[in-house]
Order: C-alpha cells, then sequence, then structure tokens
C-alpha cells in the first residue's frame, strides 16, 4: 500500500470528504443494560454478535459538513498521493488540555489499513503541539470497528451519554494520556 499523508483539512476538500460513504459495516454492537437498586445505578456495556453483517448509518447529517466544519478547532485528512480518503475532526475547546475526536471517517476501500490509526495517532501529535495531555474518542455504540481501533490504540472506555446523536444513539467514549 502507498504511504498514508495527513495534512491540515482546507475548504476546498468539504466536497469530497461528503462524498465518502460514512457507514460502516459490523457483526458486533454494544448492548447498554442499565441496573438501578436503591443507593446505586449502573451501567454494563456489552459486545452482542448479530444474526448476520449489518450496515450501520452515520450518526450525523454528513450535508451539515459545511455549515460546522470549522466550528471544530482541527480537522485532519488523510490522503493517498492525490485522492482524499478519509479524515477525523478534533477539538481541544470542551475539557481541559483534552483533545476530543470526532468523525473518524475512512473510506470504505481503504479501511482495515493503517489509516484510521494514522488519523488518530496525527491527531494525538496535534493535541500535544497544543498542550494537551489526554485524548477522548467519541464513537456510536454500533460502530464495533471503530471500538476496536479505540481500544487497540490504548483508550478504555471512560463514560457514554445514551441518546446523544441525532439518531438517538448512545455514544461511547475512550480516553487516554497522550503525554
Amino acid at each position: 500500500m502507498p504511504e498514508i499523508q495527513i495534512r491540515r483539512a482546507v475548504a476546498t476538500d468539504i466536497t469530497i470528504l461528503m462524498a465518502i460513504d460514512h457507514s460502516c459495516q459490523t457483526d458486533y454492537v454494544w448492548q447498554m443494560d442499565v441496573q438501578r437498586q436503591e443507593g446505586q445505578i449502573g451501567a454494563i456495556f456489552r459486545e452482542i454478535r448479530l444474526p448476520r453483517s449489518v450496515s450501520v448509518p452515520y450518526p450525523r447529517e454528513v450535508s451539515t459538513l459545511p455549515d460546522s466544519w470549522d466550528r471544530r478547532a482541527g480537522m485532519l485528512v488523510a490522503m493517498i498521493g492525490e485522492q482524499i480518503i478519509g479524515y477525523i475532526r478534533m477539538t481541544d475547546l470542551i475539557l481541559p488540555k483534552t483533545v476530543w475526536m470526532t468523525d473518524i471517517v475512512v473510506s470504505p476501500r481503504f479501511r482495515r489499513q493503517g489509516v484510521g490509526t494514522a488519523l488518530i495517532l496525527s491527531a494525538q501529535s496535534w493535541a500535544m503541539d497544543r498542550k494537551s495531555n489526554r485524548a477522548l474518542v467519541e464513537t456510536p455504540s454500533k460502530n464495533n470497528p471503530m471500538i476496536y481501533l479505540a481500544r487497540k490504540l490504548g483508550y478504555e472506555f471512560c463514560g457514554y451519554n445514551d441518546m446523544y446523536y441525532e439518531t438517538q444513539d448512545i455514544a461511547l467514549f475512550f480516553g487516554r494520556s497522550i503525554r
């Protein structure tokens, strides 16, 4: 596979980024069970194998990308040669000294080839340049490939928000120290 280059996104990239298939294929989802007892509440997430592979739609409207792309502190694109094959958006404006990574998208043809890893590692470098010492990855509970990647890169489950996305899907958060 040719070398993956990562660069900052520019406004003219948006049309290309919108054209990338943002859905994902999965054989697993993460199911939440809430347990309530007197004086305590607990949530357990369990990986469930589906009876067949399913296509999971992206939890955000891709059509809003042009209107919202500059609301993040940073956005990087992955390229092979002159072809844009993925992107990641991040901000360091929500939590102190923490970069929040969202919208980690890779063209289906280039998935499972290190592009997502390159984007996340580049976002971590971007964060360290901005004096952040913690990174947070946000992903829908149905995006098992992203959950697997985050855990593979040393991110640990650190929280959730149910009905977080417009689709009412659960957002899972994985964090790690980057210093």
